[in-house]
């Protein structure tokens, strides 16, 4: 189970966050809705492919990837893998995509809209699972490096 092995991430982290579970929180606006706090608040996870290489970008959950500034950054066009493509990648299911326990190592940058908050709800491996975190937790377990490829 995806959640299981977010779970297992956290231990061999030596960190322990609560998994939150909801009934149905694979959308940005659901997930905010269900957490009480902003649909920026949300952590996105966007897997992409670039030239042969899966990346994950995350954003605030009321940004969309500006293609430009990507392709400046990246130095490649963001391709979106096909669904059944994500699982086999991750580990996890849309709607659940994260940068925990991730089936193979994938680079994980963070966009600066993430900035304007102090804690984050990114998913936690399933639709129906998040997990709360300051934003310098998330970049502690998981940042690559910050970039600034969403619009606006």
């Amino acid at each position: 189970m995806s959640v299981e092995a977010v779970k297992e991430y956290f231990l061999r982290k030596e960190k322990e966050f609560p998994i939150l579970k909801f009934e149905d929180i694979s959308t940005v606006a659901k997930a905010a809705e269900s957490l009480g706090v902003t649909p920026g608040e949300i952590a996105k996870s966007l897997l992409l492919k670039v030239n042969d290489d899966f990346i994950i970008v995350m954003m605030a959950g009321d940004k969309k990837l500006d293609n430009r500034k990507f392709k400046d950054t990246f130095k490649g066009k963001a391709k979106m893998p096909a669904l059944e493509q994500v699982l086999e990648v991750t580990g996890h299911p849309v709607g659940g995509v994260c940068p925990f326990g991730l089936r193979q190592a994938i680079p994980v940058y963070l966009d600066k809209s993430l900035k304007q908050y102090e804690e984050v709800f990114p998913a936690a491996g399933a639709p129906d699972a998040a997990v709360k975190l300051a934003v310098e937790e998330l970049e502690e377990l998981v940042a690559t490096d910050w970039v600034d490829v969403a619009q606006g």
